[in-house]
């Protein structure tokens, strides 16, 4: 991806994030209370993404990350995975060309082998039509492993090292990160958990080294462009020290 959107220095008080990573939590909780199976819980919370994405958009917020699906959630029922591969398709044809008329640009992050074939044909799909306007970076994290990309940019930086393309002592943290996948996204600035769950569940763990962390009750499908606010809101009350005094 070129020309990406400048990073927030450290110690910058702008009240709005630039960065917003959001572990979308819930879906399977909000069917169940609603007698409904939990593949219904995943239509309802990916028909969510498009108002959350406007909702950033609106107030100013340049990157949004969400967690569509991990590695680990492959331990889940079969049933229940072929749902969430069939959404990819779902939220191509529904959801995708209306954002990315509206400036939109979609980034993949995660490991694409093992993925379905249909999937793939997806992603594909949607790095050709992707937009060039960028008045939102929203990066989906699908068949994705924090501690997996960090190994994928150690074994980088590693063969770059063995092949003499780069000395030991240039390997900084800005030269690692350069090697993952999200590479020309800055660092997260405000971590959001629907659902409750106080946990950070492998996603962007190098990314959120310094994000302010949100956790609400709400379950994913219910979570509104206005829950949204209430938790930027909290955001710019925080002072961020970044290590400092």
């Amino acid at each position: 991806m070129s020309e990406p959107i400048p990073a927030v220095s450290q110690g910058d008080t702008n009240p709005i994030p630039r960065h917003i990573a959001i572990v979308m939590d819930g879906n399977g909780r909000w069917a169940h209370e609603r007698g409904l199976p939990r593949t219904e819980g995943h239509r309802a919370g990916a028909r969510r993404v498009k108002e959350i994405a406007r909702t950033c958009m609106d107030i100013g917020v340049s990157y949004l990350t969400i967690y569509a699906f991990s590695k680990e959630n492959w331990k889940r029922p079969r049933a229940e995975i072929n749902t969430i591969m069939k959404l990819t398709d779902f939220f191509y044809r529904r959801e995708f060309r209306e954002l990315r008329n509206e400036g939109v640009y979609f980034v993949h992050l995660g490991d694409r082998r093992g993925l379905p074939r249909s999937v793939e044909k997806v992603l594909d799909s949607i790095e050709r039509d992707n937009t060039e306007k960028r008045n939102l970076v929203l990066s989906i994290a699908f068949n994705y492993s924090g501690r997996s990309e960090i190994v994928r940019a150690a074994r980088l930086v590693a063969e770059e090292a063995a092949r003499g393309a780069v000395r030991l002592q240039d390997i900084t943290e800005e030269y690692v990160g350069r090697h993952l996948y999200t590479s020309d996204i800055p660092d997260v600035d405000l971590f959001i958990r629907t659902g409750g769950e106080m946990r950070l569940s492998n996603f962007l763990l190098w990314q959120i080294a310094y994000a302010e962390i949100w956790v609400t009750d709400t379950l994913w499908p219910d979570f509104t462009g206005e829950v949204l606010k209430r938790a930027i809101d909290d955001f710019g009350k925080r002072e961020r020290r970044f290590g400092g005094v």
